[in-house]
């Protein structure tokens, strides 16, 4: 199940004024504090792509810290909070990508995490997961050309956890609607990763 914790109307209030301080004024004191505020959803996120932590195997923590440097490093624009969330998802997804590809240079032990749409085979072996992982990333960029809703809808729920309901407030669609494009993108990502192109 994607991680889908839906805070109270406070809290997104919360969030909304600390992006606007953050985007607005610079305000780096707003920044920490809306991180601190958005840390356990995000770490929800990571250990959702994860699982429990293994030797060798990126952790939650630094998958975290890693797409958040990413951010705030990046420009500052964010709308609200499921706007925040949707770019943390395409930052992890960033990192992912970036380890796995590190993992298949190197040809060394140690594990990457294997995401499939049914997110983690533990058995799988260390080249196995990472070309997994990889594959998976190049499917996505294929679907985006064929239907770019289908494709961040599954990069959302995959890479970033996001659950259906925020798919769909940061889509400005209906939760049905994000229903039926998640199951045309698994359908599709499913034919795609089992051909023969996808494995070599």
């Amino acid at each position: 199940m994607p991680f889908d914790a839906t805070p109270p109307a406070a809290e997104r209030q919360d969030v909304t004024r600390l992006l606007r301080r953050w985007s607005e004024q610079q305000d780096i004191a707003a920044r920490d504090q809306l991180l601190a505020l958005l840390y356990t959803q995000l770490r929800g996120m990571a250990v959702a792509r994860l699982g429990t932590p293994q030797d060798g195997v990126l952790q939650p923590t630094v998958l975290v810290h890693e797409a958040l440097m990413r951010m705030i490093d990046g420009e500052v624009g964010y709308r609200d909070r499921v706007h925040f969330l949707s770019l943390a998802a395409l930052k992890m997804r960033s990192v992912l990508v970036d380890h796995a590809r590190a993992m298949a240079a190197s040809k060394r032990g140690g594990g990457v995490v294997n995401l499939t749409l049914s997110h983690v085979d533990r058995e799988a072996s260390t080249d196995h997961d990472a070309l997994e992982v990889l594959a998976l990333n190049r499917a996505l960029e294929a679907l985006a050309r064929l239907d770019e809703r289908a494709a961040r809808t599954v990069e959302w729920m995959y890479f970033g956890g996001m659950g259906r309901e925020e798919i769909a407030l940061a889509l400005d669609v209906s939760v049905p609607t994000v229903d039926r494009d998640l199951r045309f993108a698994k359908a599709w990502l499913n034919r795609h990763l089992a051909g023969p192109a996808t494995r070599a």
